[in-house]
C-alpha cells in the first residue's frame, strides 16, 4: 500500500520551523546565567521525597556523520577524552554535593556526541560513580545512546557490568548508498551483532533511532530499513526528521540541498516508516515514537503517564534533572540551567570548584501551565484545557486566546475543539507541534532556530 501523502492543506503547517517541545519553555528563551549561585539555591531545594534524573552529555564521537546536529567533536587521541573524564567526575562530585536530600536517582542517562568514546574502563567507572553519587533506586533505568559502528565488545560487557538497563543504538537507515552519502557506514549484520550481544551482557532493553529527510533516501528504502530494523525486535523504535542546518552545523555542508526530499517527499518517508512499524506491531506513541505493547513507554502512554523532557518521550517521573557534561540541561522546581557549552569552558568552571553554568530561565506559574498544556497534547494528542488550567489554580478561561488560535486549525484538519477540549486525530500527529505551538507564548522566534514541523 502506497503512503498517504501530504494533504495539500497541510503543506504550509508541516514547513513552518518549529520547537520540538522537549521543554517548555525551550531553550531559545534561556538567558546568561550570572554565575552558579542560583542553581546552588535551586539545587538545594531539592525535597528530601523527590526522585532526580541525571544526564550526561560526551561531546567526543570517533567518526562525524555529516547529518550530526548534536554538539560532539571527533578526537584522534584518547588523552583528549580521558582528560575530559576526568574532569566529569569531578563534575558529578560538584552536583551531588550541592544538591538537596532526595529519595535517589531514578534515571540515569548516557548522550552524545557518543558515550562509547570513553573507554570501556572509563565508562564502567563513570556510572558505577554516579550511581553512588546520587543513590540509584533499585529497578532504576541507566541508559545510553551508543554508536553501532563503534561499539567493541570490551564497551559491551562494561555495560553490562556497570547495570545499562537501555541501549539506544543510531541506526539511522540500512541502505548502503545512504549511509555513504551520510558519513556512517554499519551494515545491518553489524547492527544485529550488538544487538545480540548487548542483550547477551544483561542490557535487557533496546531501543533504535531511524531518520527520514537524508539524502537518498526514498519511501521504499525507509520502508526497508524499517522491515530490517524490526526482525530485530528493538523495544521502541524512534524516527527522527534530519535536519538540515548547515549554518549551524558546517558539516552539513557535505550534504548537498539538492538531494534532499521536499516536503510532500519528507512526508511520505514518515509515512512509509509509520506504516511498516505499526504493521509489525508497534505502537505509535506521541510524535516520534514506537514501542512494543508490553514497553514501559506504550504502558505509559495508554495511562496517561507519558512525559516529555530532553531526551525525548519517557517514563520518567523525576521532577529534577542533574546536567552533567558540556551544553547539558537540567530543570528544576524554579526553572532550567544550561552547562557551558564549549568544552574548554565548562572544564575551567569544574576545576576551580563551581557549577559549571552558563545559561538560565527561571519559570512561573504560567509558563508551568503552559508546559502542563504542551506537554499532554505532544503525549496524549488531546488535553481539557479547562482541568489542567484548574489543577495548577488558574481561571478555566484564562488560555481562551490559545484556544482561538487553535480553532483556526480545525478548518485544515490539524484538530478539533469541544469548549475547552482539544483533539489532535492520529493522521495529525506528525504535525501536532503546530497545535502545541497555540500555546506557546514565547514565539514567534527566528525560524533558523527550530526544525521543520515534518
Amino acid at each position: 500500500m502506497s503512503p498517504r501523502a501530504l494533504p495539500a492543506a497541510w503543506r504550509s503547517h508541516a514547513a513552518r520551523n518549529l520547537p520540538r517541545y522537549t521543554s517548555y519553555p525551550t531553550a531559545v528563551a534561556f538567558e546568561p546565567a550570572a554565575g552558579e549561585a542560583e542553581a546552588r539555591t535551586w539545587l538545594a531545594a531539592t525535597r528530601a521525597d523527590q526522585a532526580i534524573s541525571a544526564y550526561v552529555h560526551v561531546p567526543f564521537c570517533k567518526r562525524m556523520c555529516w547529518y550530526c546536529g548534536c554538539h560532539t567533536s571527533v578526537f584522534h587521541d584518547y588523552d583528549r577524552v580521558r582528560a575530559f573524564f576526568q574532569t566529569l567526575m569531578l563534575e558529578v562530585d560538584l552536583w551531588a554535593d550541592a544538591i538537596g536530600p532526595h529519595a535517589g536517582a531514578a534515571h540515569l542517562h548516557f548522550g552524545g556526541g557518543s558515550p562509547n568514546a570513553l573507554s570501556p574502563d572509563d565508562f564502567r567507572t563513570l556510572v558505577r560513580h554516579m550511581s553512588d553519587r546520587f543513590a540509584l533506586r533499585p529497578g532504576a533505568e541507566v541508559a545510553a545512546e551508543l554508536d553501532p559502528g563503534m561499539l567493541t565488545e570490551a564497551f559491551i560487557d562494561a555495560c553490562g557490568e556497570a547495570g545499562v538497563t537501555r541501549a539506544s543504538l543510531g541506526v539511522q537507515t540500512f541502505d548502503p548508498d545512504v549511509q555513504a552519502r551520510v558519513n556512517r557506514i554499519q551494515p545491518f549484520d553489524m547492527v544485529a551483532a550488538a544487538n545480540d550481544r548487548l542483550r547477551k551482557a544483561g542490557v535487557s532493553a533496546i531501543n533504535f533511532d531511524l531518520m527520514y529527510g537524508l539524502p537518498g533516501q526514498t519511501p521504499e528504502n525507509v520502508t526497508a530499513s524499517a522491515e530490517a530494523a524490526v526482525t530485530l525486535r528493538p523495544d521502541r523504535v524512534a524516527v527522527f526528521g534530519y535536519a538540515h542546518v548547515p549554518w549551524m552545523k558546517k558539516h552539513q555542508v557535505m550534504i548537498r540541498e539538492a538531494d534532499l526530499a521536499d516536503g510532500d517527499g519528507r512526508w511520505a518517508q514518515a509515512e512509509a516508516a509509520d506504516e511498516a512499524l505499526r504493521g509489525a506491531g508497534y505502537v505509535r506513541i506521541g510524535l516520534d515514537h514506537y514501542a512494543l505493547p508490553d514497553d514501559p513507554l506504550a504502558v505509559a502512554a495508554a495511562s496517561g503517564r507519558l512525559r516529555r523532557n530532553f531526551q525525548g518521550y519517557t517514563d520518567d517521573p523525576a521532577p529534577v534533572l542533574v546536567p552533567i557534561g558540556p551544553s547539558s540541561i537540567g530543570r528544576f522546581a524554579e526553572g532550567f540551567v544550561q552547562n557551558a557549552i564549549t568544552t574548554d569552558k565548562w572544564g575551567r568552571e569544574v576545576e576551580a570548584g563551581r557549577l559549571p553554568v552558563a545559561r538560565r530561565l527561571a519559570v512561573d506559574a504560567e509558563d508551568d501551565l503552559r508546559a502542563a498544556v504542551i506537554e499532554r497534547l505532544m503525549c496524549d494528542l488531546t488535553v481539557d484545557v479547562a482541568e489542567v488550567c484548574r489543577a495548577h489554580g488558574f481561571a478555566d478561561a484564562v488560555l481562551d486566546s490559545a484556544i482561538v488560535a487553535a480553532s483556526r486549525l480545525q478548518a485544515d484538519g490539524l484538530c478539533t475543539v469541544d469548549g475547552r477540549s482539544i483533539r489532535i486525530p492520529g493522521e495529525a500527529h506528525r504535525v501536532m507541534r503546530v497545535v502545541a505551538a497555540c500555546f506557546d507564548a514565547r514565539l514567534p522566534v527566528a525560524a533558523s532556530r527550530h526544525a521543520r514541523a515534518v
